[in-house]
């Protein structure tokens, strides 16, 4: 009977555990890496990197607001692209694991609006750049670690519409995440510790 009680206690810890980074009062601080890319051809070298910083709070459970800002770049031999962008964000995660499976497993959607570019300049070809609203939504996975820790994929579609030579620009981007949760009260013991 002992190890039947301990058994389910375990169990029910365990999905409280996986459960609690996405309650009320929760945050959400880490971001995206995506487009990793470095390619070695004769006499050309490429590379590409975007970073996408984020900070969000749980203002209900599995539901968070927040803002993030993106850097990308990519370089090639005669060609350059700079996109950037910040705007709020929306996150819901749902409830039940993730994947068939795998604990501490959790589904979401992710969707931002804000101000976003993309700005190319080709040799010998006039530049091209498409500035204004930005919007971006899709589904992603997170895999958490333990308490505070999540690593995550995140396959978003991210349209930008405005002005520029070209009035838009759209793409599929797949990033790898790292987000860490921690509850309002950390948050404050933590900034009493630096004061």
């Amino acid at each position: 009977m002992k190890k039947i009680l301990f058994a389910a206690v375990t169990i029910l810890s365990i999905n409280l555990v996986a459960h609690a980074q996405t309650s009320k009062d929760w945050y959400i601080i880490g971001g995206q890496i995506s487009n990793i890319g470095l390619g070695f051809q004769s006499g050309s070298t490429n590379f590409s990197l975007s970073l996408t910083p984020r900070v969000a709070w749980f203002i209900r459970d599995d539901f968070a607001l927040g803002a993030e800002a993106l850097l990308g770049f990519n370089t090639a031999s005669g060609f350059t692209s700079i996109g950037y962008g910040i705007g709020p964000i929306a996150r819901y995660y749902f409830k039940g694991n993730g994947l068939e499976g795998v604990r501490k497993t959790r589904w979401f959607l992710d969707a931002n609006v804000g101000l976003s570019g993309t700005n190319s300049k080709v040799s010998s070809f006039p530049s091209t750049n498409t500035n204004g609203l930005g919007l971006g939504f899709g589904p992603g996975v997170a895999y958490f670690l333990n308490e505070n820790i999540a690593l995550e994929v995140l396959a978003k579609y991210n349209l930008t519409a405005g002005f520029g030579n070209s009035t838009t620009n759209s793409g599929l981007n797949i990033g790898i995440g790292f987000q860490i949760h921690l509850p309002k009260s950390k948050l404050k013991s933590m900034k009493e510790d630096v004061k």
